[in-house]
């Protein structure tokens, strides 16, 4: 063998060896593990199994958790560094777990996909012992947090009668020393067999007030109005929320001040039960259509004259406080000889601490046919008066409709005829109903045209020539930009924070989907505008290049505030407010980027 082949059969081993060394360190580089808080536990504590992972991963499913109920999470936290040239990444999901019974369970396998490959943790084995018992311990902060925070629900009355609106208010009390980092709602009643309405708490303020004597501060956490729909005695499920709270320790700070611990804590209102009591029955009218509250009822025409083949209509109205949109309006008997058309409903009724309150409408269009007198009789409304306990009639007035020309009735006597509602009659038909049909024409002779030598002609003969060099200049176009790889990523960006936006428009109310699409919208705004590729989306990273192009301060941060409430709202109760104006504080960022930008 020659020094030559000698030398290239050694540098291909050399080149094997190094690409072996590499794979085989960026196969070691990739870490995917699963942590517990402890191995073992009492059915009254709580486990904490984190999975960790160090190089980001796509289609994270986690283990179904069995003999265990999930009180929180997922929650997601992800770290990226920058040491001396070299990247520290982890990405973290949370859960809290709460033991369903005791004995030895296994928690399953996580599996993610990281560059294409699956990784999966081990399974580990949890022991769950009966119940343990809590160190009444003050410098504790378990205990502390389990005495300091609490969950009250306040119902109105727990007696009330069926369709009577009774109001649940959530508040939460927390001890003046105890810091609250945020709030999860894990567990949300379902108010069954109760017609149900939230009423909006986003503007409370935190107050100063007393539980079991002692000071504390609480929130107005939840409002609900009910109705019960059923009689008897009705449950009301539990709020539950997961808490992560700040509570102070029994050490200081070479300053002097106290030393705080995070403790999380899940925390309940308790079942309320409330005895539904029947309607009585003396006295109920035969029309009742259980109506609850305070009413008044109006009925009236907006004409009382017109002419055969015109149209009026007539409204049917209830007004007052009580469970307007929980019963039918009474129905209009009208003669056989006013054609009546199907009632558009109407609903203007808002609902707060006091139910519902506003009124409902039923339109009827009216269409007579004959000439003549036409008596609307007197139409009645019942319902229970809660401040009574007793049974009302309203009842309208006859209304007489005039119809003052058109076709007479066949019936000799046509007021008593059309005051009936037992026999129908026949539709007579007006002479000049096919009037608009003309049937008198003139004609004239068609004057011949030869489309040969026409302007037109000429046109559509030259046509394709002069299309010919737009084509060729438009393809040239085309071929540039085709050319341009990152004029297209900017372009291709920007259509795609547009159509994201107008996802996120479009899904304002879900919660998960709205937050998705104005994430992604954020993204691809940064692709576009700054040329920042998705991996290389580091707070720290976008912070230093927006700083770097002169964007003002208060802009950048909140872009980033954006981007960390897209990141947390899917676990955190939002409503649709705050999803209104964290839209409308994208758009005005974005603006402002746009034009600080250097």
């Amino acid at each position: 063998m020659s020094i030559r082949k000698f030398m290239s059969f050694i540098k291909y081993i050399s080149i094997f060896l190094i690409i072996l060394s590499t794979s085989f360190a960026s196969a070691q580089e990739v870490e995917f593990v699963m942590k517990t808080s402890k191995q073992k536990l009492g059915i009254n504590e709580r486990l904490r199994v984190d999975f960790v992972m160090n190089q980001d991963g796509d289609n994270f499913n986690p283990p179904d958790f069995s003999n265990f109920s999930v009180v929180g999470g997922p929650n997601q936290s992800v770290s990226n560094s920058w040491i001396n040239g070299v990247r520290t990444y982890k990405k973290t999901y949370s859960y809290f777990l709460s033991p369903q019974k005791r004995g030895v369970f296994t928690i399953g396998q996580a599996a993610i996909v990281i560059q294409g490959k699956t990784y999966k943790t081990i399974a580990q084995k949890i022991e769950v012992t009966a119940a343990v018992d809590i160190p009444k311990d003050p410098n504790d902060p378990s205990y502390l947090a389990s005495e300091g925070v609490h969950l009250v629900a306040e119902v109105s009355k727990a007696n009330p009668y069926l369709n009577e609106a009774i109001t649940v208010v959530y508040k939460l009390y927390i001890s003046p020393t105890i810091g609250v980092d945020h709030m999860n709602e894990i567990d949300s009643p379902k108010y069954s067999d109760f017609w149900s309405q939230i009423i909006n708490t986003q503007n409370e303020q935190v107050q100063n007030g007393k539980y079991n004597g002692e000071d504390y501060r609480f929130l107005v956490y939840k409002k609900a109005v009910l109705y019960p729909q059923k009689t008897g005695k009705l449950e009301i499920e539990p709020l539950s929320l997961d808490i992560a709270l700040r509570v102070p320790t029994n050490r200081r700070d070479i300053f002097g001040s106290t030393l705080m611990s995070r403790v999380n804590r899940t925390i309940s209102a308790g079942r309320k039960t409330i005895n539904v009591k029947a309607l009585p029955e003396a006295g109920k009218p035969l029309d009742f259509t259980g109506a609850v509250g305070d009413f008044t009822f109006d009925v009236n025409a907006s004409k009382t004259e017109l002419d055969a083949t015109e149209s009026l209509q007539l409204k049917i109205a209830v007004k007052g406080s009580g469970n307007l949109k929980l019963f039918k309006l009474p129905k209009v008997s009208l003669p056989s000889s006013l054609e009546v058309y199907e009632p558009e409903h109407n609903e203007n009724v808002k609902t707060n601490l006091a139910g519902m309150q506003g009124s409902i409408t039923d339109s009827y269009t009216i269409v007579p046919q004959f000439k003549g007198k036409y008596p609307i009789p007197s139409i009645s409304f019942s319902y229970f008066d809660l401040k009574s306990n007793s049974y009302k009639r309203l009842s309208s007035d006859e209304i007489l409709i005039n119809v003052l020309n058109g076709p007479a009735s066949h019936s000799t006597d046509a007021n008593n005829q059309n005051a009936s509602n037992s026999n129908k009659q026949a539709v007579v038909l007006n002479s000049d109903h096919f009037a608009f049909i003309k049937t008198a024409t003139t004609f004239s002779a068609i004057k011949q045209d030869f489309f040969f030598k026409t302007k037109l002609f000429w046109s559509l003969l030259l046509l394709p020539f002069l299309a010919i060099p737009i084509a060729i200049l438009i393809r040239n176009k085309r071929a540039t930009r085709a050319a341009d790889v990152s004029g297209n990523k900017v372009r291709r960006a920007n259509k795609l924070v547009k159509k994201y936006l107008s996802n996120a428009k479009k899904s304002l109310g879900q919660k998960e989907a709205f937050y998705i699409a104005l994430e992604k919208a954020l993204h691809n705004y940064l692709k576009a505008k700054l040329h920042i590729e998705t991996s290389d989306m580091s707070k720290d990273k976008i912070t230093e290049i927006l700083t770097t192009k002169q964007v003002d301060t208060q802009v950048v941060n909140d872009f980033i505030s954006l981007i960390e409430r897209c990141e947390l709202a899917r676990y955190t109760p939002i409503d649709v407010v705050t999803m209104q104006e964290d839209f409308e504080k994208a758009g005005q960022t974005i603006s402002l980027i746009d034009k600080q930008a250097r």
